[in-house]
C-alpha cells in the first residue's frame, strides 16, 4: 500500500491535503466591509498555508479557489475574484518557483479570459520542474464535471484506438481526472460541514476535518490542529483494525 503520510515530530502530515477555503465573504461582512475585501485577505491565508504545508511535509496540496457553481454569484464579486486570481498568479509565480512549488490550475479553464489563461500557462511552465510540493489550484472546478470529463477523455481515446474499454478500471479513471491522486485529508474552513462537489472521486477515503476558523484567519496553528486530528485517525481502507495494526492484509480476523 502507498505510504500516505509523513511524520513530522508528533504530527502526521497527509501526503495529499485538500482544502475548501470558506468564509472570506463572512469575514469581510463581520467587519462592515464588502465581500471582495475578504477575498483579498484570503489570498494572504493561501500564502501562509502553502508555506506551512510544504514545511510540514505535505507533498500535494489542492486548494478549492473557485467552483463551477460560483459563477452564480453577483457579477461584481465574480469579476473581482477573476482579477484577484490573475494578480495572485502573476505576483506569486517567482516565489512559487523559488520555493520549489510545482503549480497547476485544474478545472475548466475555457471560461477564463485569454489574459488569465496566459497567466496560468506561464506559472505552470515556470514551475514545471519544481519538486518540493505539488500545488493544485482548483478554479472553475466541480467534482461531477471532473468525473464526467474523465469519461469523455476515455471514450475519445477508445475511439482513437489508444485504449480498450474492456480495460476500464478505477486506476484508468483516476489517471484521466484533473487531480489523479487520492486525497488523504480534506479540510473545510468557515464552519460549514459539506464538501460542495470538491474532488468527489479523489476523496473517497479522505479524512474530513471541519474548522470554524474563517479562511482569512487560517494559519499554521490551525493547520497543525487539523494534522493533530489526522494523526489520531486509523486509516483502514476497508480492513479491520487488527489487520492495519498487524500490517497483514491476509489476516481478516
Amino acid at each position: 500500500m502507498q505510504d500516505l503520510a509523513i511524520k513530522s515530530g508528533s504530527l502526521v502530515a497527509p501526503r495529499h491535503l485538500a482544502i475548501i477555503m470558506d468564509g472570506n465573504g463572512r469575514w469581510a461582512q463581520m467587519r462592515g466591509k464588502q465581500r471582495v475585501f475578504g477575498h483579498k485577505e484570503g489570498a494572504n491565508a493561501v500564502r501562509r498555508v502553502i508555506t506551512a504545508s510544504a514545511k510540514m511535509g505535505v507533498k500535494e496540496l489542492t486548494l478549492f479557489a473557485f467552483s463551477s457553481e460560483n459563477w452564480k454569484r453577483p457579477k461584481l464579486e465574480v469579476s473581482a475574484l477573476m482579477t484577484l486570481f490573475s494578480e495572485y498568479i502573476k505576483k506569486e509565480a517567482n516565489a512559487l518557483k523559488e520555493n520549489g512549488i510545482r503549480t497547476r490550475i485544474v478545472g475548466d479553464k475555457t471560461k477564463f479570459s485569454k489574459s488569465l489563461q496566459e497567466q496560468i500557462s506561464k506559472v505552470e511552465e515556470l514551475t514545471k520542474d519544481c519538486n518540493v510540493m505539488q500545488l493544485n489550484i482548483a478554479a472553475n472546478y466541480g467534482g461531477r464535471w471532473d468525473i464526467l470529463d474523465a469519461f469523455k477523455q476515455i471514450i475519445t481515446k477508445n475511439s482513437q484506438g489508444l485504449l480498450n474499454l474492456n480495460e476500464l478500471n478505477e486506476d484508468l479513471v483516476s489517471q484521466n481526472l484533473c487531480v489523479p491522486s487520492d486525497v488523504d485529508l480534506m479540510i473545510r474552513t468557515g464552519g460549514e460541514k459539506r464538501i460542495s462537489n470538491f474532488l468527489l472521486w479523489q476523496a473517497a477515503y479522505a479524512e474530513l476535518y471541519f474548522s470554524n476558523t474563517l479562511w482569512p484567519d487560517y494559519d499554521e496553528d490551525d493547520l497543525k490542529e487539523a494534522f493533530q486530528f489526522f494523526s489520531t485517525r486509523e486509516r483502514r481502507f476497508g480492513m479491520t483494525s487488527a489487520q492495519v495494526q498487524n500490517k497483514d492484509p491476509n489476516n481478516a480476523n
